[in-house]
Parts: C-alpha cells; structure tokens; sequence
C-alpha cells in the first residue's frame, strides 16, 4: 500500500525494530518499496538515480529502510550529518524553536543570526583558521554561500579596478562548488556544465596542486580564486600546503579575493575545526564558505569574510528571504558548538587511523583492486582500479552504505560521532563486498580464457 507523500512521518510513528540479519538484499521489483517508488516517480522530476531502499529512521550512524533492513553509514549524507542521524538535543531544539518563531525574514532582527555570526568568527579565530575573519553572511545551502563568495569576489574586484576589467574568477579542474549557474560555472566538469550552456562568462580553470601555472593564470584582471582545501566531488584529492600558500601569495601581489570553499572538508571533518587550521595564517583566505554538517541535515550555509571584504558589500548588495532564519539559526549554533569540541576533533584523528589500518589490510589483500588512500581525518578516499559501483551495490547488500567520487574512487565520510567498533563492523563488510567482487571478476576471467581457447582449437 502505497505511502501518502503529505504524512511521511507515519512510516516511522512506531520504533521499527533494530534486529535485522544480513546479507540486506535490495529489494525486488515486487516490493513495498518498489510500489511506492513507482508511484511517487510519476510526480517527480528524474534529477537523481537511487538504489533500490527507500530509507524512513536513523540514529547515529544507523539507518533503517521501509522494509526494516538496517545499514550502516558511512555516508553520513555526503559529509552532512557530522553529529549522526537524529541527535537528540537538535530534535529537541527543533521542537522547542518551532513552538517560538520560524520566520520573519531579514526585514527584522531576531537574536539567533547574530548569535551564529558571532559564535562562528570568534570559534573560527580561536581554532587557528582564517585568522582575519571579521563576519559571516547566513544562507540556506553551500552552493548559496558560493554564490555569495563569488558576488563578493565581483563586488571587491570592481571597488579595488574602476575599469571594471578585474571580474575573472579562477577555479581549479576537479572541483564542485554547487548547481546554480553561479558556482556551477565554477566546476570545470562538462557532465554538470555541458547541459546548461552558456556557462556564465568570465571564468578560468587551472589544474590543481601545479605550482608552475599559477602566475599565468592568476593576473592583473582575477578578482577571485576559488579553491578546495579538500577536492570531494572530484576525487578526495588534497591541496599541498605549498600550493596554497603560493595561490595566496598571488593573489596579494595582484588584489585578488582567495576562497576556501570548506563545504564538505571543513567543520572538524579533517580533525581540525577548518581543513586549512594546519597553514601558516599567511595562506589563510580573504573569504570561507560552509554549509552541509552546519545544519546536521537542516539547510544552511555561511559566507565568513575578513573586514577588507565586508567594507566593500553595502546594504542591498545581496540579500536572502529564508536565509538566517531563527530555526536554522539556533540549530547551526548548537551543532557548531559541539562539532567545534576539541574532544570529538581528537576523536576524529583517532578513528582515521581505524579506517587507515583497515584499507592497509583490504590492499594487502586486494593489490590489484587499491591503487592509493588519499585524504585526511574523516574524508577519506580510497582509489579503485576497476568501477566501483558491483563494491557499492554488495556492501549495501550487506548493510553497508558507502558512495563513490571522481573516477573510480570510493568515498568514506562517516558520522564523526562514529565509534571505532562501527568503523570496523563497516570495514568488515566492505571486505566481504571486495571478496565477491573479486571472485565473480575471476571466474569471469577464467570464463573468458575457457571461451578464447575453445575459438582457437575450432579455428585450428
């Protein structure tokens, strides 16, 4: 029986039971589920290609489907929810602030934009990252706080050139910075940008971590260079510490506004508070962009900026309807307050060397499937040398969820409140997934070469 769309709760108004075997095989075509997704496509624009379960619980690292199959994740909604699924205290606060006052729109003051803003710059400089913020604009998603940073970039580079020639923005191949047509045109990959062109004009791309190009390609007319400390999207690929501090000394020789575009490395994911705390402060940026584990799941981002940048944006220059609204607000404080904690960063130092142990075993075991691990804390990248999609599908199978990124590689960004046994109940499973990947790949081998020697004796 298919389930309403307007009451989504009722699927979860009665504790589903935890006890679940495995292996969790998808399920098939005569499902529940498949009822339900058949129904509901109809109504629903095809922007995205799901797995089979249609998830309806979570709790902490745990996630439940309709059916009651149970999954451990390690996907964390690609980098969001830091402090696992349905924190407690957040339920609560969502409740309660609820019950006070959701929206008024930036018409009017309301006490939780600029407790955020506040509590955002002074946890910022007290951590050892972007030692000159000063502000911080509120908005609803990471490609919104982008769109911020680059209008900010736009704006600066018309205050410091009255010619209005300084409005080129550099970005780096490899990266993602968002889908609206903004920072989608500062993601240099034709599969996001080739359906929606003309991107918009005044965009350059260089290759990432290359020391030799950044004079050519940062100059007198770049008004921002937009950077991740930590490639997600494309790869879980890592800017050296050299190349950053070399695109910030660029940009002061020529003017130009550095971004650190943090959304999915940042907020204590590495370790540290910001992915770039581990720099000099004279690498640290001009402008910070966040969002994702900032809401835990809730929608919000943030633009921080230093007082050079905030003197130049004047009231009116930007704006947002829903953007700082005082539920947002009041959530992001308190998940900031604790992913800010020194105890859960220390912790996350802790559970990479789980997670690094455990790929050193799978490629002592699997040489020809691991080729690197990349990464740092809790982004974490292993690189496959064969598709990994029959990896992803076995370990869901088995209750493991785990997502994929740039070319062939496999993507880990768990919960941060994730134990080290649910590092290794995962890491378990990820092993049996490689196992039966392996094996199918050799009997499919063995079948080929049966096939190829019987061609030859009938050709002979």
């Amino acid at each position: 029986m298919a389930v309403p769309t307007s009451n989504p709760p009722e699927l979860a108004r009665h504790d589903i039971p935890k006890e679940v075997s495995l292996p969790n095989h998808d399920p098939p075509s005569d499902s529940q589920t498949a009822a339900i997704v058949n129904e509901h496509s109809a109504y629903m624009v095809a922007t995205y290609v799901r797995p089979p379960p249609m998830m309806v619980k979570g709790e902490g690292c745990y996630l439940w489907d309709i059916e009651n199959r149970k999954y451990l994740d390690f996907t964390a909604g690609i980098a969001v929810n830091g402090l696992g699924h349905c924190d407690p205290e957040m339920a609560k606060l969502i409740g309660q602030q609820a019950r006070t006052l959701i929206h008024t729109s930036n018409l009017y003051h309301n006490p939780w934009t600029g407790a955020l803003s506040q509590l955002l710059i002074t946890r910022t400089k007290s951590s050892g990252g972007m030692a000159a913020a000063s502000k911080a604009f509120i908005c609803n998603s990471g490609s919104e706080a982008n769109e911020a940073a680059i209008k900010f970039c736009r704006k600066v580079g018309k205050t410091r050139d009255r010619s209005g020639k300084k409005d080129e923005i550099v970005s780096f191949h490899n990266s993602f910075h968002g889908r609206t047509m903004g920072s989608l045109s500062a993601t240099p990959n034709p599969k996001y940008q080739k359906p929606f062109g003309p991107m918009v004009p005044g965009f350059k791309y260089g290759a990432y971590n290359d020391l030799s190009s950044i004079d050519s390609l940062i100059g007198e007319n770049t008004c921002g260079v937009l950077v991740e400390p930590i490639q997600g999207e494309g790869g879980v690929n890592v800017a050296s510490p050299t190349f950053l501090q070399a695109l910030r000394d660029r940009c002061n020789q020529v003017g130009a506004v550095l971004v650190y575009d943090e959304i999915q490395c940042g907020l204590s994911r590495t370790g540290t508070l910001w992915a770039h705390a581990n720099l000099s402060p004279s690498a640290h940026p001009d402008v910070l962009t966040t969002a994702k584990a900032l809401g835990n799941g809730f929608p919000i981002g943030a633009t921080i900026v230093t007082e050079d940048i905030a003197k130049c944006i004047v009231t009116g220059d930007h704006g947002t309807t829903f953007g700082g609204n005082p539920l947002a607000c009041r959530l992001a404080h308190y998940i900031f307050s604790r992913l800010s904690e020194h105890s859960l960063q220390r912790g996350v130092l802790e559970k990479e060397k789980v997670f690094r142990r455990g790929f050193e075993r799978l490629q002592s075991r699997f040489p020809s499937m691991i080729s690197e691990v990349r990464g740092r804390g809790l982004i974490l990248g292993v690189q496959l040398t064969l598709d990994p999609t029959p990896i992803v599908t076995a370990a869901r199978e088995r209750g493991l969820l785990i997502i994929t990124c740039g070319n062939n590689t496999l993507r880990f960004v768990p919960p941060l409140i994730i134990a080290k046994e649910e590092i290794e109940e995962g890491l378990g499973i990820l092993e049996q997934a490689m196992e039966i990947v392996a094996s199918e790949a050799e009997v499919q081998g063995h079948n080929r070469s049966a096939g190829d020697g019987a061609s030859r004796t009938i050709s002979a």
